[in-house]
């Protein structure tokens, strides 16, 4: 009884010193991405795309249309013809509106992806990075079977046997995505297994699952906000290239993706019908891909100059 509060003492020493080097830099890393100009305005335009979509219902009070009504007798308007500040379809709906919503269902179906995309990986990657052994091979060995099979056929043929909401869609361009995530999460936990401090907890008595929880998991977080701002623009593009076939989010529910299919057809006519959703795909997929940068720039321990 009488070791108990030396163990104790020691392990708050360990936890105390892996936290405050996890913290310090952090706060580094945080510093760092602030100081890039480019990282910051892309992050601004992300910010305000983003607003955009969060504020559909009050686009279109102010529009005074809404993103599934018709006016077949306004069809294929030019931008500021008939009461339509961007345009109109060709069924007449307004292009600014159905751009509002689309955004909220592509952004969303990305976020959604992304979380559920990075807790599979991280999950998987952890368990595979700390545990080693059979387990280890085993998973990899998964991953290298699931990374073999090209992700757009195996997502064309997928959605259009099931046809799934665009919640659904979001869980399975997921589980398609995880493979490469979990990847390199397993290399990082291995890296980190390793550290001076970990094995300090092990003495001290912290079992398997804690040292994942408190040593290795916050080390490993930097990493999946990398990780984050680098799958979301590519579940963008993923489900804006569905949607766009005709097997992701379905019409009349707007999306960028299919506003693209509803207007392709029409490009010598209407072309900002196809200009204007491709460009917001183009821009903010290029925008979040640039903070991804930013941010891998600034967690990169390498930089010195912080």
């Amino acid at each position: 009884m009488a070791s108990a509060p030396t163990l104790s003492a020691a392990d708050r020493l360990v936890d105390g010193r892996a936290g405050a080097k996890s913290a310090g830099f952090f706060r580094r890393a945080m510093r760092a991405f602030r100081r890039d100009k480019v990282a910051m305005v892309a992050l601004a335009v992300v910010v305000l795309v983003a607003l955009f979509a969060l504020m559909a219902p009050l686009i279109s009070r102010w529009t005074g249309f809404d993103p599934y009504e018709n006016h077949l007798q306004y069809k294929l308007s030019k931008p500021g013809e008939n009461g339509f500040i961007l345009g109109s379809d060709a069924n007449g709906r307004d292009i600014l509106t159905r751009l509002a919503y689309g955004g909220r269902i592509s952004m969303t179906v990305a976020f959604l992806g992304t979380i559920a995309e990075l807790t599979i990986g991280l999950t998987v990657g952890l368990v595979a990075g700390y545990s080693g052994g059979w387990i280890d091979s085993f998973l990899m060995r998964l991953v290298d079977l699931l990374l073999s099979i090209p992700s757009l056929p195996l997502l064309i043929l997928v959605t259009t046997l099931y046809q799934p909401s665009w919640v659904g869609l979001a869980f399975i361009l997921a589980i398609v995505s995880w493979p490469s995530d979990s990847r390199l999460i397993r290399g990082e936990a291995m890296s980190i297994k390793k550290r001076e401090y970990v094995d300090a907890a092990r003495v001290v008595g912290v079992g398997p699952v804690g040292i994942v929880l408190r040593y290795v998991l916050p080390n490993v977080l930097p990493t999946m906000l990398v990780l984050a701002s680098l799958t979301i623009p590519s579940l963008i593009i993923a489900e804006t290239s569905l949607s766009f076939l005709g097997v992701g989010v379905q019409v009349p529910t707007a999306s960028w993706g299919n506003m693209l299919d509803d207007a392709y057809r029409f490009y010598r006519t209407n072309w900002t019908n196809v200009f204007i959703p491709g460009f917001i795909v183009f821009a903010v997929s290029l925008c979040l891909y640039l903070v991804g940068d930013g941010l891998r720039d600034a967690f990169d321990p390498r930089q010195t100059d912080r």
